[in-house]
């Protein structure tokens, strides 16, 4: 989070991102951990990376949402 710059330190504050100290909570599908697997190290990744890495989830999510309702699965 950014601070307030303080009087005795006039230049900017730098952002701190908090990434969480948790893995994500696991998943019993495997097609869904395959595809979760890629925020694996997304932490390390230059932050001009990660809007293709979320978009890349995304996608691949949506795809996966998409087969399971052509096959009839994931139905309550």
């Amino acid at each position: 989070m950014t601070e307030l710059n303080e009087p005795h330190h006039p230049e900017a504050a730098q952002p701190t991102p908090e990434w969480p100290d948790t893995a994500a909570p696991a998943t019993t599908d495997p097609t869904i951990a395959a595809i979760m697997a890629a925020l694996d190290g997304v932490e390390r990744l230059p932050v001009s990376e990660h809007e293709a890495v979320y978009g890349d989830l995304h996608d691949a999510l949506l795809h996966a949402l998409n087969e399971e309702a052509l096959n009839g699965e994931g139905e309550a």
